[in-house]
């Protein structure tokens, strides 16, 4: 975290709104127009978001407006001019291949801080999450989304793969083969099998969304925040295949952690 808070015209020019309540900071993509179509400023902005949010916050909820969470990537990024102002795919071909690998890493870290342990991040999904749209609802703990949504894996359809994060999310959530199917097609997915398959926690009517999410951080921020990262860190390895005998030793460690700092503030 940095003492700089993020610039708003920043956010502004990204299509990308933050609000900062206490322990909950919400983020909105704000591009009704295209259905929340992302674009390397949307990446940019998410990033710098992560960089300069408050220690004082908890929880992450990542939403969208109009009628779509996220449609993708803004179909300008497929031309050579790009959108914007900010270059298309095709100049990435142009790069030297560790210019390239270093932009492509750049945008992934748009999402990547959303994963880690010291935050707890929900998505809130409605209409459409397609593509950067479905990998930026995936890189969340948790997802709680409306009847109407309507997920998919699009880029591999695109003659692309899905590059911000969004294979091993994936296979973490609904396995290899599921994940395979899932990408390799580009179906879609609708709440009910999302729910079903592991992609969607729970699945509320649209008008219900914001108190669904709202109930989430109020049991959230219940618990101290200590124990919600040590043990959202501790299930993060085990979905990653950590050895059972180096995970039962982690547990170990993060419990005598909590249980020396219970007794400090007992004495304190």
């Amino acid at each position: 975290m940095t003492d700089e808070p993020v610039d708003v015209d920043t956010l502004r020019r990204a299509g990308v709104r933050l609000a900062v309540d206490g322990p909950r900071a919400t983020i909105t993509l704000d591009r009704p127009e295209v259905r929340g179509a992302q674009t390397p400023r949307t990446w940019e902005a998410l990033e710098r978001i992560g960089q300069t949010l408050p220690d004082s916050v908890r929880v992450v909820v990542v939403a969208g407006t109009g009628s779509s969470f996220s449609s993708g990537l803004d179909r300008g990024l497929f031309t050579v001019d790009g959108v914007d102002g900010m270059p298309g795919l095709p100049s990435l071909a142009a790069l030297p291949p560790d210019e390239a690998d270093a932009r492509i890493e750049r945008f992934q870290a748009g999402f990547a801080w959303l994963t880690r342990p010291e935050r707890l991040t929900i998505a809130a999904v409605h209409g459409h999450a397609i593509g950067a749209g479905l990998q930026l609802a995936l890189a969340c703990d948790l997802r709680i989304v409306t009847e109407d949504v309507r997920f998919s894996m699009a880029e591999t359809r695109l003659g692309l793969v899905p590059d911000l994060g969004g294979t091993s999310w994936l296979v973490r959530l609904v396995g290899y083969a599921r994940a395979v199917e899932l990408c390799v097609t580009g179906r879609f997915v609708g709440a009910e099998e999302a729910s079903r398959i592991g992609l969607a926690n729970e699945v509320v009517a649209s008008a219900d969304l914001p108190a669904a999410v709202d109930r989430l951080v109020e049991s959230v921020l219940a618990a101290p925040r200590e124990s919600v990262s040590e043990t959202v860190r501790l299930l993060s390895d085990a979905a990653d295949g950590v050895p059972r005998e180096a995970q039962a030793a982690a547990e170990r460690a993060a419990q005598l952690r909590l249980v020396s700092r219970l007794v400090r503030g007992t004495s304190d």
